[in-house]
């Protein structure tokens, strides 16, 4: 099969890789239909993270293709979606929720592990990880959104839920990327009463206002502090979502957040220092981490296929295999929110 392979930073390219088969009797052997490029993908390309040279991606949706004697919830010819990572379902991380940090589980693109960013992949515990579409004749509309829930949806989804988003919450997003317009999304989905979206692009703060944002802060630094700070009578948010990852962003997420708030954190940490002092003086909480996306994939699905959310529409560029240089090149470079990939038909 054709995938793509990680060369070193700014190294992406297509090669042949050995056809994926069923390993073990609870495997199943995906086609991919459609796959992506992630924020965090963009770490490696940059050099910032280590990545072995292999497979990469790790956000996709498919047909199965085969199934191991064990697999009873998956059949062949259905339609799934895939987290970004597989798990077991039966540790007790998994019986708890935490089915990223399941002890069985991994990641998909890592340590020579099938990617989504191919033609096809082995999904290990099969049952436990791939979540079924119902229907069929789906639009490309709800496909690009059935992908946005492999990893950004859900992660958004996180970031809101780790940092207690109710009705009526005051809420500041950090993060214009994918994954902050989806923490956007899972706001509003909440029920928060004001959502601002911390951003100065003007396509992107399209997006966010479609989203649900009601207000928007293009500054940076101690600029968006103070922005934040007047639109809140200098109280703070009661939830701030970091979707970023960097120390700025860490920063201004404390800084916005008011005595008692929490801070849902999503993005990977990259050079980040948690400020203890401002959490113990003001009571700041701070949960979040890699995003448990088999727990949440049902609830998000179905509103997926009910229309109520549209998280798709974070995809502004799009190629097909052969461009998955570009694709990263697009991101990379902020030419685009989240590249999308084809890859097969359904």
């Amino acid at each position: 099969m054709r995938a793509a392979v990680f060369g070193g930073p700014h190294s992406i390219e297509v090669a042949d890789r050995p056809d994926p088969v069923v390993a073990a009797p609870t495997d199943a052997v995906v086609r991919v239909v459609l796959g992506c490029v992630c924020g965090s993908d963009l770490w490696y390309y940059r050099g910032e993270s280590p990545h072995a040279p292999g497979p990469i991606g790790h956000e996709f949706v498919g047909v199965v293709e085969q199934v191991g004697t064990e697999v009873r919830g998956i059949a062949e010819r259905d339609l799934v979606v895939a987290p970004f990572k597989y798990s077991d379902g039966t540790c007790a991380n998994c019986r708890a929720g935490w089915t990223s940090s399941c002890v069985a589980g991994g990641a998909f693109g890592t340590d020579g592990f099938d990617g989504g960013q191919g033609e096809a992949v082995r999904v290990p515990f099969a049952d436990a990880t791939l979540v079924r579409v119902p229907g069929s004749g789906h639009s490309d509309e709800t496909m690009r959104s059935l992908l946005a829930l492999s990893d950004v949806m859900a992660t958004g989804h996180h970031a809101a839920v780790s940092a207690g988003v109710r009705p009526g919450s005051v809420v500041a997003v950090v993060g214009d990327g994918a994954v902050g317009l989806c923490a956007v999304i899972a706001a509003a989905r909440l029920g928060a009463g004001r959502i601002i979206a911390l951003s100065r692009n003007p396509a992107r703060q399209a997006l966010a206002r479609s989203f649900g944002a009601t207000d928007l802060v293009p500054e940076r630094g101690q600029e968006a502090t103070e922005a934040v700070l007047e639109l809140t009578d200098r109280i703070g948010v009661d939830a701030a979502l970091e979707c970023v990852g960097t120390a700025q962003s860490f920063a201004t997420a404390f800084a916005v957040a008011r005595p008692g708030a929490m801070v849902g954190f999503v993005g990977v940490p990259h050079g980040v220092e948690v400020p203890l002092d401002t959490m113990f003086a003001r009571n700041i909480g701070s949960r979040g981490g890699s995003a448990p996306v088999r727990t949440y994939l049902p609830e998000l699905l179905d509103d997926v296929l009910t229309g109520r959310i549209d998280p798709g529409q974070v995809f502004d560029f799009e190629t097909d295999l052969d461009g998955i240089a570009e694709a990263y090149a697009a991101m990379d470079e902020r030419r685009a929110i989240k590249s999308l990939v084809r890859v097969g038909t359904l």
